[in-house]
């Protein structure tokens, strides 16, 4: 196989596990918080936040190195759109996937507080750390979603 099939495939697997596990991490944890179950709830988001650093923190890295080297060893000119499109995408999908860690650990944090306290009820604080998670991970995956179709049809 040669050099430019090998990092090809390891951006595609990249980006394969980005919209894989951001869109897992989101139905998972969606599910575990309109159940309201606080102990499923902790546990789901202890599970959320590791993964969010396995997967996606590993993947996002992997995205542009691979990128970039696809750029150069495929003769592309970086000032092609699509190019600057993906990268503003990319940059966009960073500025939300950011702030979702920190949510999703003070929301981890907040129901691990809950359901220790023996009350089972979470703050309202967690609800709206839940209403802004939401919003920006419906951001990040549309983003993506573009970002895909960006490096599929390479518009002009």
């Amino acid at each position: 196989m040669d050099l430019y099939l090998a990092v090809k495939f390891l951006h595609i697997a990249g980006a394969a596990i980005l919209l894989g596990t951001g869109l897992g991490i989101a139905f998972v944890l969606f599910m575990a918080d309109r159940v309201g179950n606080i102990e499923a709830l902790a546990t789901t988001l202890r599970h959320v936040v590791i993964a969010d650093y396995v997967f996606t923190a590993t993947a996002a890295i992997l995205q542009p190195v691979t990128g970039l080297a696809l750029v150069h060893l495929g003769g592309f000119s970086l000032d092609q759109t699509w190019i600057w499109a993906s990268i503003v995408l990319y940059l966009l999908v960073g500025a939300c996937w950011l702030p979702v860690i920190v949510l999703q650990t003070r929301m981890r944090d907040l129901a691990d507080a809950a359901l220790h306290s023996g009350q089972n009820l979470l703050p309202p604080l967690y609800h709206r750390l839940m209403r802004i998670w939401f919003a920006l991970g419906w951001t990040a995956f549309l983003s993506v979603l573009a970002i895909f179709w960006l490096m599929v049809a390479k518009p002009t």
